[in-house]
């Protein structure tokens, strides 16, 4: 450590030593430069006399040093220096022309992308430390669709706290989608439920139904009684008369009996049930609980049946307005307004004119990020 210490005070040492002696040969020039030409060539004549002597006797010089290189060099533009020169080789000198350019072209040239602006790189460790469940994926995505700020994940990942950065997911498996799910999503609705527990230690029941296509959350509520009547009650609530759907996907629980799929059926809904310990095959629905969890259960004891509703309630409206989803490109299932469009030409940039504000969401564990006119 001290040593490391030591050579770097030895380097600035000699940086600053190189730069106060071309100062001053410049200054000297300066000066030679208001003197008379006749002047100027009885000197230059006086002091090669001297360097004759010194010649002859074959005296070693000293070694020239990088401030001496760089001055020789800059002088030599404005003469004719090969007769001049004679402490060292044409070859030599020429070689300390090459290190020069090369010195100057290695401190002009920055290799690598430009960094991204302070304030960008600011608020990327901003969203980091105030949302410690998103990753750069999700960071990227909400700089892009509400922002419009175009950053790569990995540029996103470079300038998060190191403490922020996670690794692979380890959620599951990534799930393959099947030809019937990719031809009939529009159309088709899932459901499906999840367990919470409160702070006495009670289960409740949480039921939700998603559509396919926008990955919408069409409907949640709570219960700590779940039956089969309640469930087509929840139904009947989440799909409207005039829907435009036609499958509605749940598993084999036991809770989904006859008369609820009957009474699907008289909604105009054609029912399909998942396959015996199959949770592919409704994996839009259970990507949706898993989210559910992870991102807000996981982090929220829920008091009552009342106070679980309404952490369900904000966190929904959140998903549905708020939230980037990877599999929508990324996208918002239903923004609550137009998004800006990123600026291609400079896209690291702010908009001019605008601040970047947040929401808080759920206390504080996440936040919602938008663009607003400043205040004058």
């Amino acid at each position: 450590m001290m040593r490391n210490i030591s050579e770097c005070f030895r380097h600035v040492r000699e940086q600053v030593a190189m730069l106060l002696a071309l100062i001053a040969d410049t200054v000297r020039y300066l000066g030679l430069c208001l003197r008379p030409s006749p002047a100027l060539a009885a000197e230059n004549l006086f002091l090669r006399k001297q360097l004759a002597l010194y010649q002859e006797r074959q005296v070693q010089p000293r070694q020239a040093t990088n401030a001496i290189r760089l001055a020789m060099v800059w002088l030599a533009r404005f003469f004719d220096w090969r007769s001049a020169l004679s402490i060292v080789t044409p070859e030599t000198f020429t070689r300390w022309h090459r290190q020069g350019f090369r010195w100057f072209w290695r401190c002009k040239s920055k290799p690598g992308r430009p960094a991204l602006p302070m304030d960008l790189r600011a608020l990327i460790r901003r969203m980091a430390l105030e949302n410690p469940t998103w990753g750069q994926e999700r960071i990227a995505n909400e700089l892009l669709l509400k922002l419009g700020l175009k950053v790569s994940p990995r540029t996103v990942r470079k300038y998060m706290p190191d403490h922020c950065v996670k690794g692979p997911s380890r959620h599951g498996q990534s799930q393959r989608w099947s030809t019937f799910i990719r031809n009939h999503a529009k159309g088709i609705v899932a459901c499906d439920f999840c367990v919470a527990v409160t702070a006495t230690f009670r289960l409740l029941y949480v039921f939700v139904v998603i559509e396919h296509e926008s990955r919408r959350l069409l409907h949640a509520n709570v219960t700590a009684h779940p039956t089969a009547s309640w469930t087509i009650q929840q139904l009947r609530e989440a799909i409207p008369v005039d829907h435009q759907y036609r499958i509605l996907i749940h598993d084999r629980d036991t809770i989904f009996s006859k008369a609820v799929d009957q009474s699907v059926s008289h909604m105009g809904l054609h029912v399909i049930k998942t396959p015996v310990r199959t949770p592919v095959a409704n994996s839009i629905c259970e990507r949706i609980l898993g989210t559910l969890r992870r991102e807000c259960l996981d982090f929220v004891i829920p008091l009552n049946e009342k106070h679980l509703y309404g952490i369900l309630k904000e966190w929904a409206a959140y998903y549905n307005q708020g939230r980037p989803h990877m599999s929508l490109g990324p996208g918002i299932p239903k923004p609550i307004r137009t998004l800006p469009v990123p600026q291609q030409a400079h896209r690291h940039w702010m908009p001019s004119g605008q601040s970047v504000v947040s929401r808080p969401i759920l206390g504080g564990l996440h936040h919602d990020y938008r663009l607003e006119q400043k205040v004058a």
